[in-house]
């Protein structure tokens, strides 16, 4: 009999194994020291089996200079153990968080990824890099790992909330 997967928001005691999980991808995510996990500890949702994490996802929200009501909310972090991708946890797992932030009424949800497939089976849909110049401003600025967040090959998408 396969075990129970449960999906939850993520505890203090979960800071490390979201941290090993992170880091288990470095070349698709961009690593989080462990004092960012804990800063952030109460956006993020865990994937548990048998009393271990084996999926992560954080979220953020990123304000619309202006217009506060137009905030776009930001998936971070969406990590699955190479052992249960392909079974459904990440979809569960995208779709708990999408729930979560649903009471902010964020216009939108955005992700910069290298699974847009993925993304696009949960009805996220490609879009250029420039239709989220506040993400790029507050994130992709500090990125390591590219020199020009525009010519970075991690594919821009986005999930319409509200019109």
């Amino acid at each position: 009999m396969d075990s129970e997967i449960i999906i939850r928001r993520a505890t203090l005691e979960d800071v490390l194994p979201i941290h090993r999980l992170i880091q288990a991808y470095p070349h698709e995510l961009i690593l989080r020291p462990v004092n960012n996990i804990v800063e952030n500890i109460d956006r993020f949702t865990v994937a548990v089996c048998d009393n271990q994490i084996i999926a992560c996802a954080c979220w953020q929200i990123l304000p619309e200079i202006g217009c506060p009501e137009g905030a776009t909310v930001e998936l971070q972090s969406v990590a699955v153990s190479k052992a249960f991708r392909g079974k459904g946890v990440g979809k569960r797992l995208v779709k708990f968080v999408l729930q979560r932030i649903e009471g902010f009424h964020p216009v939108q949800a955005i992700v910069l990824t290298f699974e847009p497939e993925f993304f696009g089976s949960l009805g996220f849909r490609e879009i250029e890099k420039t239709k989220i110049i506040h993400k790029i401003y507050r994130g992709c600025i500090y990125c390591t790992k590219h020199t020009n967040p525009f010519t970075c090959p991690e594919i821009a998408m986005a999930l319409q909330l509200r019109p």
